[in-house]
């Protein structure tokens, strides 16, 4: 079956909630208790081990084939824009946002600011002073922060409308 990358993510979302909840049903019912004196076939839960199993892999095999498929899908298909794989896209994007996140934190730093004292009753005025242009980094946080935008809406994109083949 053809489907966008997106689409196979939420299957895969499907499949892995789908195995949880087997997991559960199996927790639950292969042992249970039952007082003295209690009839234990009484308060026996359906279980079949063997239907369980069989279950649980068909399940195991479908998640595999569709990992697979999106692992291959994701080292195979370029992003233009960057000329870059979707699984290059998927390292450089937290590598943006790290970046990001430095120049966010040093552009909201004062070129001056007064230190606490490290000492409660010390007549001292400690002073910090960036030891770099504020108004440079804050123009590269916007071009990098831009960047980031175009490069997590273009992959957004690859994986809205490019398809891939998953045989389940």
């Amino acid at each position: 079956m053809k489907m966008t990358s997106a689409q196979a993510a939420k299957l895969l979302r499907q499949l892995n909630d789908e195995m949880r909840t087997l997991r559960v049903r199996e927790d639950n019912t292969k042992t249970y208790l039952a007082s003295v004196g209690e009839d234990p076939r009484a308060v026996r839960p359906k279980y079949y081990y063997a239907a369980m199993q069989k279950q649980q892999r068909e399940i195991e095999r479908k998640i595999r084939v569709v990992k697979h498929a999106l692992n291959v899908f994701n080292v195979t298909h370029i992003i233009p824009e960057f000329d870059m794989t979707i699984d290059e896209m998927l390292i450089y994007l937290p590598q943006l946002s790290k970046q990001c996140s430095k120049l966010s934190s040093m552009k909201d730093t004062l070129p001056k600011q007064r230190e606490p004292s490290q000492y409660q009753n010390s007549q001292m005025i400690d002073y910090r002073y960036a030891n770099y242009d504020p108004k440079r980094v804050e123009q590269d946080y916007i071009t990098l922060s831009s960047k980031l935008a175009r490069a997590q809406t273009a992959l957004d994109l690859i994986n809205n409308t490019e398809e891939l083949e998953i045989n389940l």
